[in-house]
């Protein structure tokens, strides 16, 4: 699959597994992948304002993918963002946490729902 929008993917998750799996599933589609397997790995990598679209899992060891999606929000407003758990949890709607329209996917997702939500990101 391949798309007429170029991008720079910025994927986190403390699962190796899973990052891998993200990572694989992205180049396939010809997105340039960075990968992260903490949010301030992400944040002290200098790339936040290189990225054209963020993909987090929500439940990782320290800053969480919540909390991250507030700080790059707070420094990228229109930044698509995208989360992904592995929990099937309840989220208050993420207007009243002050993260707009943000898409979350459960685990297991389908590969192909996902880059059709990154490509969707990307056009907007």
């Amino acid at each position: 699959m391949t798309h007429d929008t170029p991008g720079l993917i910025a994927a986190l998750d403390d699962d190796q597994r899973v990052l891998k799996s993200l990572q694989s599933l992205l180049e396939s589609a010809d997105y340039a992948v960075r990968v992260f397997a903490s949010a301030s790995a992400l944040l002290e990598s200098g790339c936040v304002g290189k990225i054209d679209c963020l993909i987090s899992d929500i439940g990782m060891p320290g800053m969480d993918g919540l909390e991250l999606s507030r700080v790059v929000r707070a420094a990228r407003p229109g930044l698509p963002i995208i989360l992904i758990t592995g929990r099937a949890v309840v989220l208050k709607p993420f207007v009243t946490i002050g993260l707009g329209d943000l898409l979350v996917f459960e685990k297991p997702f389908d590969g192909e729902e996902l880059l059709a939500a990154v490509a969707d990101a990307l056009r907007n």
